[in-house]
């Protein structure tokens, strides 16, 4: 990480005053949650059925309980704290040169650190309703139920999913729409921990209209050479060594 790099990064943030935030699965790895491609991701874990085939749409309508044996095993860390670049985005928020996060993580670890506008690409595995009645349920109560969650309303009982996106269902439409408003807006995109590999949410860096658009990611991306700069290295040394 050249000090040449680190001084610039904080020269335009100091600059900006509309930054977007743009964030992917290398955000949370600071936080002990495994992203999904690297050498210790899920995808190279061994399951009996791939992760990709069981938290699709299809596997959850089609083998419910071995989806819930996996997605509570594998996508819930109720005892992850934020790391130093969730907190550096919190501060950046807080001192008014923030103004949105867009993450494609469902472990509400922004938020946590506290920050206030986070558009979650994915869902959240903190909400989770009822496909009967609409009740909502937090992470805790997934956890505890016995297999398959059902509802508690009165006469309900009906199946809970969790409010996160699956293979093979399509994004939120709104919250499409307020990212790419938000980064198009930008004076200064950080774009961090993410491959750049899954679409549609990777095409979101396109919108960008700006001439700061930062790269920091521990491994090279398709769109290195598009960056104005790029920072091969852990986002939260770089972040948390950038803001004070």
């Amino acid at each position: 990480m050249p000090n040449s790099d680190i001084e610039k990064l904080k020269e335009w943030i100091n600059q900006s005053d509309n930054i977007v935030f743009f964030g992917g699965a290398g955000v949370s790895t600071e936080s002990n949650i495994p992203d999904f491609r690297s050498q210790d991701g899920l995808y190279n874990m061994q399951y009996k059925y791939p992760p990709e085939t069981i938290i699709s749409h299809s596997f959850y309508i089609r083998n419910t309980e071995e989806f819930y044996r996996f997605y509570k095993d594998k996508m819930i860390y109720k005892d992850a704290l934020p790391n130093k670049a969730h907190k550096a985005l919190a501060k950046l928020e807080e001192q008014g040169k923030l103004k949105a996060v867009v993450t494609q993580n469902i472990d509400g670890l922004h938020q946590l650190a506290g920050s206030k506008c986070v558009y979650e690409l994915h869902g959240s595995v903190h909400r989770n309703y009822c496909e009967k009645c609409g009740k909502f349920f937090d992470a805790d109560y997934i956890l505890k139920a016995d297999g398959v969650p059902y509802c508690d309303a009165d006469g309900c009982h009906g199946r809970i999913k969790p409010d996160v996106v699956l293979y093979e269902e399509g994004l939120d439409g709104e919250i499409i729409e307020k990212s790419i408003a938000a980064i198009r807006n930008a004076d200064m995109l950080i774009v961090g921990g993410t491959s750049l590999t899954v679409y549609p949410a990777a095409g979101f860096v396109d919108y960008y209209m700006g001439h700061k658009l930062v790269l920091i990611n521990r491994d090279a991306t398709p769109m290195d050479a598009k960056a104005d700069l790029c920072i091969h290295d852990k986002i939260g040394d770089v972040l948390g060594s950038v803001v004070e």
